[in-house]
């Protein structure tokens, strides 16, 4: 038994002994695309009888961490259209790109259309108003970090990643594409816009290693160009809509 295959029948022992129950089972993350290690956690997505109760759960399993996305099979619309607004698509992913671990019913087939069906429709767009609110935190963290001293390195540092992490968050919203939290962010940054997203990604870089967040803020105002520039005078938010 290859690697591959011992990942996928241990993630199937997962769900056998967590959920007898299960109508389905699917493997996702780095497990499913064949770059786990053996520290690597197991994203495991289970498809529930509507008896039960739609939740998330962590646990530890054969000494591996597991990640459970457990869904009763009426929730699953409604969870993928909740991921959807989030614009991160994180359950999404695992059913329409993960491995199928059984599905004697064809219930995992149908979600993984579905999510395959979400996901193709590409996140919602911002609306004025997040826009708006995007550019201007943008903005403002893009300044402090401008007027931050290169010897005050917790500052500099917390908010650079702020930096990127709001840049990352608008340039995907701009080209339409899914962001990410964690790890996801330089890989969805990168296949939304892979010149600035380098560029980005090689500034925040910098500010780590040599407390220089000229070539960031170079990136950032390119960044900022491309959905009206900075926005700080003129901006207002009202508490309630």
């Amino acid at each position: 038994m290859d690697d591959q295959e011992a990942v996928q029948a241990h993630a199937l022992r997962v769900v056998t002994e967590h959920s007898p129950h299960a109508l389905g089972s699917i493997l996702g993350g780095s497990a499913a695309q064949g770059r786990a290690t053996s520290s690597s956690d197991l994203d495991v997505a289970v498809l529930l009888p509507d008896s039960e109760t739609s939740r998330r759960e962590v646990i530890r399993h054969e000494g591996r961490i597991v990640e459970l996305f457990l869904n009763t099979l009426a929730d699953v619309p409604e969870f993928f259209a909740w991921d959807r607004a989030r614009r991160r698509g994180t359950v999404l992913f695992i059913y329409a790109q993960g491995l199928p671990l059984f599905d004697p019913h064809g219930h995992v087939a149908g979600a993984r259309q579905l999510a395959q069906d979400v996901l193709a429709s590409g996140p919602p767009p911002l609306t004025k108003a997040e826009w708006e609110h995007g550019r201007y935190v943008l903005t403002c963290f893009l300044d402090d970090l401008i007027d931050t001293p290169a010897g005050n390195r917790y500052e500099q540092l917390s908010l650079a990643d702020q930096v990127l992490r709001k840049a990352a968050d608008l340039v995907t919203a701009h080209h339409g594409a899914w962001t990410g939290i964690g790890k996801w962010v330089p890989r969805r940054l990168l296949g939304a816009d892979p010149v600035l997203g380098k560029a980005l990604l090689d500034g925040h870089q910098v500010v780590a290693e040599r407390a220089d967040p000229l070539p960031l803020a170079t990136a950032v105002k390119q960044a900022l160009d491309l959905f009206g520039g900075p926005l700080m005078e003129g901006y207002a938010h009202r508490w309630r809509a």
